[in-house]
C-alpha cells in the first residue's frame, strides 16, 4: 500500500509494517521518529537488516510477542534492505497481527523485491521520501511550527530552513527547542519572530561550513577539530556540514572521473562553474590528492557518520566528529 510521499502516516491497527524509503534519509528518519513518538509509552525494540538475515523469524516473533510489562510495543528496523525480504514476508504472512513495525530502507531501488512486497500488501504503508525543494522545505517548516502551537512571522520559516541546512530531522529538533523557549503548544499558541529564532539557533554561515569542509578534504585534522568544537559550542548540529562534505566529495568524484577520461582541466572548471583563482587552486589540489577509491571510501564513512549523528543524539554527534577528524588524519597521511 502506497502512502503519501514524504508525509507522516497515522498508526492503524490493520497496518503491520510502515516502510520509509527513498534518498532523503534524514526525512525518512524524522518521519519514523515522529510515528514512534505517537506511542510514547510503548516498549521499543530495535533491530537491523543483518540481524533479520541471520534470524529470519525474529521480526515476526517480536511483533507477536507481548511486552513483559503489559504495555504496547513498537519494533524499529534500521537500516533494512533486500537481505530482510524473507523476514518481512514471514511478518506479513503471519495469521494474525501484532505490534507495528517501522522500517527505514534508504537504499532500496525501484526494482527492489522488498519494495514490491510492500506496495502489493494491503497491511503495509510505504512512504517514499525525497529531498524537498527550498519552497517545499519552507512549507514543511510552517506546518511544523503551526502544529507545535506557533504562528510564524514572515521570514521565520526560511530562517529555520537555512539554519538546519535543509535537513528535516535537524529542522524538527530546532522547532522543538523553539517551542520550549516560547512555552508554546497547540493549547497555548505563541507568536514567533526572527529575534526568537536568533535566540536559540546558531546559524551555519557559508564561510563556517566551507572552512570545516576544506579542513577535512585538505587533511588538516587540528584545524577541523577546532572548527567542529566552535560549531558544537554554538549548538550547531553536525548534519549540515556532513552534508556539505558529501556534496563536495560527489562533485570531486565526478570531476576526477572526467579528468581520468581525458577532459581538459580548464573546461572542467567552467562546467562546474569554478571561476575564482583560489577555488581553482583548491580544486586542482583536491584532484591530485583524492583517488576514486579514496572518494568512495570517504563517502561511505561520512554517510555513516551522518546516520550516527541523527540516530544517537549527543553521543552520535560526538562520534560523527571523531570519525571526521579521523578521516582528516588519514588524508594527511
Amino acid at each position: 500500500m502506497k502512502g503519501v510521499s514524504g508525509q507522516l502516516p497515522k498508526l492503524r491497527q490493520d497496518v503491520r509494517l510502515y516502510l520509509f524509503h527513498g534518498p532523503d534519509e534524514a526525512g525518512a528518519s524524522d518521519l519514523a521518529r515522529q510515528l514512534a513518538a505517537t506511542m510514547p509509552e510503548a516498549e521499543r525494540i530495535d533491530l537491523d537488516g543483518p540481524t533479520l538475515k541471520k534470524d529470519v523469524g525474529r521480526l515476526a516473533d517480536e511483533a507477536l510477542s507481548p511486552s513483559l510489562f503489559g504495555e504496547a510495543r513498537v519494533i524499529r528496523v534500521a537500516p533494512v534492505g533486500e537481505e530482510a525480504l524473507e523476514a518481512l514476508s514471514l511478518l506479513l504472512n503471519s495469521s494474525r497481527g501484532g505490534s507495528p513495525v517501522i522500517a527505514l530502507a534508504p537504499a532500496l531501488k525501484k526494482g527492489s523485491k522488498v519494495l514490491a512486497l510492500a506496495l502489493a500488501h494491503p497491511n503495509v504503508v510505504s512512504v517514499a521520501c525525497y529531498a524537498p525543494s527550498a519552497s517545499d522545505s519552507e512549507k514543511i517548516a510552517t506546518g511544523l511550527l503551526t502544529a507545535a502551537g506557533m504562528r510564524p512571522a514572515p521570514g521565520v520559516a526560511r530562517r529555520l530552513v537555512g539554519a538546519s541546512g535543509g535537513d528535516r530531522a535537524v529542522l524538527g529538533r530546532e522547532i522543538d527547542k523553539l517551542a520550549l523557549y516560547l512555552d508554546a503548544s497547540p493549547e497555548r499558541p505563541q507568536e514567533v519572530g526572527p529575534a526568537d529564532v536568533d535566540a536559540i539557533i546558531a546559524d551555519l554561515s557559508e564561510a563556517e561550513l566551507n572552512g570545516a569542509v576544506d579542513a577535512l578534504l585538505d587533511g588538516r585534522p587540528a584545524e577541523l577539530g577546532m572548527r567542529l568544537t566552535t560549531l558544537d559550542e554554538n549548538g550547531a548540529s553536525p548534519v549540515p556540514w556532513l552534508r556539505a562534505v558529501q556534496r563536495r566529495l560527489v562533485a570531486l568524484g565526478d570531476m576526477r572521473g572526467a579528468v581520468d577520461r581525458g577532459e581538459p582541466l580548464d573546461g572542467l572548471m567552467k562546467r562546474h562553474r569554478i571561476f575564482s583563482r583560489d577555488e581553482e587552486q583548491r580544486t586542482a589540489r583536491d584532484l591530485r590528492r583524492w583517488s576514486p577509491t579514496m572518494i568512495a571510501t570517504a563517502l561511505t564513512q561520512v554517510r555513516a557518520a551522518e546516520l550516527s549523528a541523527m540516530s544517537s543524539g549527543g553521543a552520535g554527534a560526538t562520534l560523527a566528529e571523531h570519525a571526521a577528524v579521523g578521516l582528516a588524519r588519514r588524508v594527511a597521511r
